[in-house]
């Protein structure tokens, strides 16, 4: 009865990621596709606490379990309610990178349970494939699994999981800065040759697992040789995650980060392989896919291959030296005259960039907008599919200012808007505006798409100083003879446009 129990709460938790993943692909619906996400994970865990059971036997250790949950839960509250949206990305980042490593933990534990626990065995005629058969089932619980098989799950998970952890934490120290790009030359060569070390010791293991157990006082254990490998495979996926994400450019971490992400929901999927665990096993599924066809989009939209945002790294240390100096003069426009560009203009666009999550100013700009559109004047928000820290970062920053999701324009459709805008106004963004895209065959961005903001008939650029963007390269935009700069911190400048708007 409680495992047909235990069953059907494995099947609504598979079934409510399916519809909360459905859900999250509109604003309207994403807060109430989390939610219905969750409460099938919190049925998932309850009934796996209270459900379970393993030859008659319930889950016991209640007290560690519970004390983890509690720690984590509470952790994880404190964490999401005070994080910054300028934040965000490097607590997305770490969270995904707290999943790699819950799974490449999974994967000692298994590991250690497969080659170590000592299990007395009755070997009838000197057969020694069904000792180890009667071991395998022990060991997975009464699943008969070839050893070779669970191994190499055992494996896949710790790799993946590994990489992803190491890779991710990194990529949160360069998120806020206290990690800096770093490459050395054939340093590709470096990590290709780790990665080959990799796959070539883990297939190893593999092929020789079942002829590597060796009786010890009745019981049968794996060699030493074995468990050594495995922890240089360990070893080796810390090294090759780390070195991974070092020289990826900033232009590219959101790509990376959601590489990273669908490298955990993999790891995660090799859990529930490991365990039968349907839940587990969806879960993972999902945020692989998910992660993976997002990571794909974005590529596109940079018009760059998965291998080319890897190995070329643009926005890294070399790349950003290689950027031409500008010689030109950019001019600048006072808050007064930007206000009255802003009220008589029939048509307005902003774009949102990581300044102006820098400046937790998304709300001032919804107010900004209402007050434009109170006065006649229409006005929408362009949004280049990589701007900011992480996939979708604009998109959250201005739902949390309930700016409607209507307003919002993808890159193709404000492209083809650009000719008929009166003025643009550019919130701390960069290298998405950045015409040299286009234009510059030198440029360490060439050929990615951006936002055609110098098509309009004035570009206002709200900046702090004309220090290049998180690529490191020089903006042609701002040196335009249609571009007028407004420096300044975002929330200040909006706070003091909407009061010059109102009296214009």
């Amino acid at each position: 009865m409680q495992a047909s129990l235990l069953s059907i709460a494995y099947l609504i938790g598979s079934v409510t990621f399916i519809i909360g993943l459905k859900m999250l692909s509109h604003p309207a619906s994403a807060r109430k596709g989390n939610l219905v996400a969750a409460g099938g994970m919190f049925l998932a865990i309850a009934g796996t606490i209270f459900l379970y059971e393993e030859g008659g036997e319930k889950l016991h250790n209640y007290g560690w379990i519970f004390s983890g949950l509690l720690i984590g839960t509470v952790v994880g509250v404190i964490a999401a309610r005070k994080v910054k949206m300028t934040a965000m990305p490097e607590m997305v980042s770490m969270f995904n990178g707290m999943g790699g490593a819950c799974a490449m933990l999974i994967s000692i534990v298994e590991f250690n349970h497969l080659a170590h626990t000592p299990v007395s065995l009755s070997i009838s005629n000197g057969n020694l494939n069904a000792a180890l058969t009667d071991l395998i089932n022990m060991v997975s619980g009464g699943v008969d699994v070839h050893v070779g098989g669970k191994l190499l799950i055992i494996l896949l998970g710790l790799i993946i999981g590994t990489v992803s952890f190491a890779g991710s934490v990194i990529a949160w120290g360069k998120l806020n800065g206290k990690v800096k790009d770093f490459a050395f030359k054939g340093q590709h060569i470096v990590n290709l040759t780790m990665l080959g070390i990799i796959v070539i010791l883990a297939g190893y293991l593999v092929a020789v697992i079942n002829n590597s157990y060796v009786m010890e006082e009745g019981s049968y254990h794996v060699l030493p040789q074995i468990s050594i490998s495995f922890y240089i495979i360990l070893a080796l996926s810390i090294a090759y995650g780390v070195l991974f994400v070092m020289p990826i450019g900033g232009a590219d971490m959101p790509v990376v980060i959601s590489l990273l992400n669908s490298f955990t929901g993999v790891a995660a999927a090799c859990g529930g392989f490991l365990y039968n665990n349907p839940v587990m096993l969806t879960g993972g599924i999902l945020v692989g896919s998910a992660g993976t066809i997002l990571t794909i989009l974005m590529c596109k939209a940079m018009n760059r291959s998965l291998k080319n945002v890897l190995i070329g790294s643009f926005g890294g240390p070399k790349t950003g030296g290689a950027a031409k100096e500008q010689t030109g003069s950019y001019k600048e426009i006072s808050i007064s005259d930007a206000a009255v560009v802003l009220r008589y203009a029939n048509k307005v666009m902003i774009v949102p960039g990581y300044g102006l999550a820098v400046a937790q100013a998304q709300h001032v700009c919804h107010e900004l907008e209402k007050l434009l559109e109170e006065k006649g004047v229409q006005v929408s928000y362009a949004i280049h599919p990589v701007a900011g820290r992480m996939p979708g970062h604009m998109n959250v920053l201005l739902a949390e200012a309930d700016v409607p999701y209507e307003k919002l324009e993808e890159m193709e459709q404000a492209n083809g808007e650009m000719n008929t805008t009166d003025a643009v106004l550019v919130l701390g963004a960069n290298d998405v505006v950045n015409p040299a895209a286009k234009n510059d065959p030198d440029s360490p961005i060439y050929g990615m798409p951006i936002l055609e903001v110098e098509n309009a008939k004035m570009v206002i650029v709200n900046k702090r100083s004309m220090k290049p963007g998180y690529a490191g390269i020089e903006n042609d935009l701002f040196f335009q003879p249609k571009t007028s700069m407004l420096f300044g911190d975002a929330k200040a400048v909006l706070q003091q446009l909407v009061a010059e708007v109102k009296i214009v």
